[in-house]
């Protein structure tokens, strides 16, 4: 996409996320634009949980946070006619709703699977991608299903508080739970665990690189997951439904094939219609 805008660099994460915080409080910088309600006048605050490449990371060379989600996010920003800014938010407050509750963020981004308990607290999007989970491990292990790796008895590695964690939880696994999905992999890595569960789009993303070269996707898990974006519950309709009809838009001018391409890979016949 070559639509850009202006995001947080993480070292001002805490800063930022004290500035909105302090607005949110004090509600004399928000506005309503187009019928939505913002917390920042001139920005659609997002929030999400990083890094989680592809869908958000921190670019190296700009320091700007990137990916799929954020690309997204941008084409709901640029239908308001604001620019999108990011705040770092623990996982946890982000699955319960607390963090938009609070008034930390209008939106919240990060591959958030589609579940009942989380439709109770927030307001969900259309959805925006098909997920599913594959396993991760050292090329050569022998690894072809959670099966080989109950019989094996390997050590598998999880991240916490994610629906590929529950997925391999379900299945009578205790998976190691690790806090990010960064600090996961350096667990494949440096061997505290034998195999790895992730969304199928960061493994593949994380195989790219040579130095993962030691490494293959060994399983793929298809648990019918798809990702929405999220909002607090019962408070911004409006962007509930100008983020859905962005979606829309997106998937029927090719817009959203070229984001998948840009940052997952040739997409499948059925992955753009699934929120349509």
């Amino acid at each position: 996409m070559s639509r850009r805008t202006t995001r947080w660099a993480l070292g001002a994460g805490l800063a930022a996320a004290l500035a909105l915080t302090a607005t949110a409080c004090g509600g004399e910088e928000g506005a309503t634009v187009q019928g939505v309600k913002l917390i920042e006048k001139g920005a659609l605050t997002s929030c999400t949980h990083l890094p989680y490449p592809p869908f958000q990371f921190e670019d190296k060379k700009s320091g700007k946070v990137v990916g799929f989600d954020v690309d997204i996010i941008d084409l709901v920003a640029k239908k308001l006619g604001v620019t999108q800014k990011i705040v770092d938010t623990p996982f946890e407050t982000m699955k319960t709703g607390s963090a938009l509750n609070a008034g930390k963020c209008d939106i919240q981004m990060g591959g958030m699977t589609i579940k009942p308990d989380r439709v109770k607290f927030m307001d969900v999007s259309a959805p925006y991608f098909d997920a599913t989970q594959s396993l991760m491990a050292k090329k050569g292990s022998g690894i072809t299903s959670l099966d080989d790796v109950k019989a094996k008895k390997l050590k598998l590695g999880s991240q916490a508080g994610t629906t590929g964690e529950d997925f391999v939880r379900g299945k009578g696994l205790d998976p190691r739970s690790f806090d990010n999905s960064t600090a996961e992999l350096d667990g494949l890595r440096t061997g505290q665990v034998d195999v790895i569960v992730q969304d199928d789009p960061v493994v593949r993303g994380w195989l790219k690189d040579p130095a993962n070269a030691a490494y293959e996707l060994v399983a793929n898990l298809n648990t019918g997951e798809q990702y929405g974006m999220w909002m607090r519950k019962g408070h911004n309709p409006e962007l509930v439904k100008m983020t859905n009809e962005v979606i829309a838009q997106a998937k029927a001018d090719g817009t959203y094939k070229r984001i998948y391409e840009k940052w997952i890979g040739p997409m499948p016949p059925a992955a753009g219609g699934s929120g349509s």
